[in-house]
């Protein structure tokens, strides 16, 4: 597939990291040094303006796919806009031709993807609005970093971190007692990505992936971490795009609110916005103020400013003052992990929404949806399958799925399944697996 990415930065770099090897990338960015830092990938690579109806021209011939990531929404509108009739004119087949364009204005959308079709945008994408939605999905569970819903909400994956003093370290997985409809899909433990088996223990600091049918993942919440109190305490520090979805999101649930925003009329404009937060005008990184407000009685503090580094800074404060938890948003993907390493609960990102949307784009049909977790280290795709699909029609333990891949979940007419060896899927069946993505390739085949 021939995939034309307008917009070098953070967002557009990993899209293009995440597809070039298996298809033809081209980059287009006025920036030097993002094109730069391209170039060092195998991609095009051309330095000018993505929304140039000259350059576009050039770029889009047998192209499939364009998504415009630039940190401005009207160029990437403009250059979806333009890019649709200039295929159009160009009598290629139009109708296999996709655009994606990321957003941040609530001007244009209103919820975390949409599609503007009308306009010649196939998926539009807030990024900010993402991040805020996945905060918003793990804030009420302790040690849950990370939070998915699928098959239309019949299935659930959750990513938790083990403390060192939890009462299942040291037990193996079958001591765990999970319900049957649950299963531990992955466990991230430093460097490594272990898909377990019974005989496998825990140990403090594991990230362990469950995934399970939705109604019953109350007993992993209590296996795992108790659900917050009623009335949680939680505080906001940056009161932008992010902060200001969020707290939107979360005042209407069962939490007392506090938003930090360092600009005044920004600060009165959440205010009159929200009536029910006490929005205070500082700066998240004053230790003075933050104790004056009794930080350390907060159960979760979430900085969610523009700049990396002060929301790590707040963060760490806020823990040494004694917050529960804590989370940070990362716009550098080489922070998210560092954030962590250093004390941070859970590091968030706003690219890994688009790329999960543009990933889904690629694979082609049946792929309900993409989620790349832990970094990119593996992702979780839903698949819909067809009678003719290679899976179908035989038990699992006959099916020589790739060593990486694990089949999770089974939504079969609406019963949800945790698949064994004896198992047989049918066309029509909703099939999540998880898989490191040195094999997605592979598994995909199985699908097709």
């Amino acid at each position: 597939m021939k995939i034309v990415i307008i917009g070098a930065g953070e967002v557009g770099y990993h899209i293009a990291k995440a597809l070039y090897q298996s298809n033809d990338v081209v980059i287009v960015d006025q920036n030097e040094e993002a094109c730069a830092r391209a170039d060092e990938m195998d991609v095009d690579v051309i330095n000018g303006n993505g929304a140039n109806v000259s350059i576009l021209s050039n770029v889009l011939e047998n192209a499939s796919l364009l998504v415009a990531v630039t940190g401005s929404d009207e160029l990437n509108i403009v250059a979806c806009m333009a890019a649709k009739l200039i295929v159009k004119d160009k009598l290629t087949d139009g109708l296999d031709f996709k655009t994606v364009a990321r957003v941040s204005s609530p001007d244009y959308i209103d919820k975390p993807v949409a599609k503007r079709t009308q306009i010649g945008i196939d998926i539009m994408i807030c990024p900010e609005l993402s991040l805020a939605s996945e905060v918003a999905k793990i804030l009420a569970i302790p040690s849950a970093i990370d939070a998915e819903y699928f098959a239309d909400g019949k299935v659930e994956m959750m990513e938790f971190v083990v403390p060192h003093d939890h009462a299942i370290v040291g037990n193996k997985i079958q001591e765990l007692n999970l319900a049957n409809c649950c299963i531990i899909s992955a466990v991230f433990r430093n460097s490594d990505v272990i898909i377990p088996h019974g005989d496998d223990i825990i140990k403090g600091n594991d990230h362990v992936v469950v995934i399970g049918k939705t109604a019953s993942m109350k007993g992993v919440r209590d296996l795992f971490g108790k659900k917050v109190g009623k009335r949680s305490k939680v505080m906001v520090v940056g009161g932008g795009i992010v902060g200001f979805y969020l707290a939107r999101m979360i005042a209407k649930s069962e939490f007392d609110l506090k938003v930090i925003e360092a600009n005044k009329e920004r600060a009165e404009f959440i205010a009159e916005a929200l009536p029910g937060v006490m929005v205070l005008n500082g700066d998240g990184t004053d230790v003075n103020l933050l104790k004056q407000e009794d930080v350390s009685d907060m159960d979760v503090f979430i900085s969610v400013t523009n700049r990396d580094e002060k929301n790590l800074l707040c963060s760490l404060i806020a823990k040494q003052l004694g917050v529960k938890k804590t989370i940070a948003r990362a716009d550098r993907s080489d922070y998210v992990s560092l954030f962590e390493m250093v004390g941070v609960d859970s590091a968030v990102s706003p690219r890994q929404a688009t790329v999960n949307e543009v990933l889904k784009l690629t694979m082609g049909k049946g792929v309900e949806s993409v989620t790349a977790i832990e970094g990119e280290k593996a992702e979780i795709i839903e698949f819909t399958t067809s009678k003719k699909s290679k899976i179908v029609g035989k038990p699992l333990k006959d099916v020589k799925f790739p060593q990486g891949a694990i089949v999770s979940m089974v939504v079969h007419k609406g019963n949800t399944v945790v698949p064994r060896g004896e198992y047989v899927i049918e066309g029509g069946d909703r099939v999540v697996v998880f898989t490191l993505q040195s094999v997605i390739d592979e598994v995909e085949k199985f699908f097709r």
